[in-house]
């Protein structure tokens, strides 16, 4: 169903709400946070590495396209940009942690922004289309975080919380920048909008792997693995066991569908099983039936 005041199927009555949490800022208890595992600390240390950054680039990019936009998505707006804010500031915090502990995240912070400076050298709706293809990467990504408790098995349980925190909030606001899309691109043709955001998000797919990957092998090396071994290991991690890329991949591909909104998968119910954990009272998750 659609709101009636904003270009969205996102479920009624659902609102963004940021979370104003403060995580540690004390030393990681161990350089190899995440179980002791290189591949698996050096993965997700790769991917903070990105947020400060990306996330502001993600706010500036809605922004320039909030004026006139119905009071709804206004709203929903606001909400996105605030949990973003925050979302800086504690990945922010959590990469001097990683570097307190031994880590140089120079050439990553580096690699971040020579991508934000070639998509902000083109027009404002390309970066409004790369925000929309990784708003939906971190979406799908954040689902299967939530979804399958072995991708934080072993990881200091500060850091995880920060991980389930930022999971949570990036399903709540999974269609906020798509949304935005919609209603900047109103006046194109379907075959145009389709057409543009495809080729964004298999340019977005094929940097995001790339530099990921590439982010993760630098921080193993500094870890002194290299070569064959890191390469195995990580590819392992990564698309056999757990195989957080190879479980995305679906979802992935949903987004090349003709009609395709974020809330066609409704997953309120991890939202709900977050909830519940977070205030002490664990329950089990159940799947909310969608609206629609």
């Amino acid at each position: 169903m659609r709101r009636a005041d904003a270009l969205t199927q996102a479920p009624p009555g659902l609102t963004i709400t940021p979370r104003d949490r403060r995580f540690d800022r004390a030393p990681l208890k161990a350089r190899l946070w995440h179980g002791g595992r290189v591949e698996a600390t050096a993965i997700y240390n790769a991917l903070s590495a990105t947020f400060p950054d990306g996330e502001a680039f993600f706010v500036e990019s809605v922004r320039k396209f909030r004026d006139g936009v119905p009071l709804g998505l206004a709203a929903d707006i606001k909400g996105f940009t605030t949990q973003e804010a925050i979302h800086s500031r504690e990945h922010l915090a959590f990469n001097r942690r990683a570097i307190d502990s031994g880590y140089d995240l120079t050439k990553l912070d580096a690699d971040v922004e020579r991508r934000l400076a070639l998509t902000r050298s083109k027009p404002p709706i390309v970066s409004l289309a790369a925000t929309m293809a990784l708003e939906h990467f971190t979406a799908i990504l954040a689902h299967e975080l939530l979804k399958d408790p072995r991708h934080l098995e072993g990881a200091e349980a500060e850091a995880a919380a920060l991980w389930r925190w930022h999971a949570c909030e990036e399903i709540e606001h999974k269609a906020v920048a798509y949304d935005t899309w919609l209603f900047a691109t109103r006046d194109w043709t379907r075959w145009k909008r389709w057409k543009v955001k495809a080729l964004v998000m298999l340019y977005v797919t094929r940097n995001f792997l790339v530099d990921r990957t590439a982010g993760a092998l630098e921080l193993m090396r500094q870890d002194g693995v290299t070569g064959l071994a890191a390469w195995t290991r990580l590819l392992a991690y990564l698309w056999l066991r757990p195989g957080m890329f190879r479980k995305i991949g679906g979802a992935w591909l949903s987004y090349f569908l003709p009609g395709f909104h974020p809330w066609d998968v409704d997953d309120r119910h991890l939202l709900a099983a977050y909830a519940a954990e977070a205030s002490g009272r664990p329950e089990p998750a159940k799947k909310v039936r969608s609206a629609a």
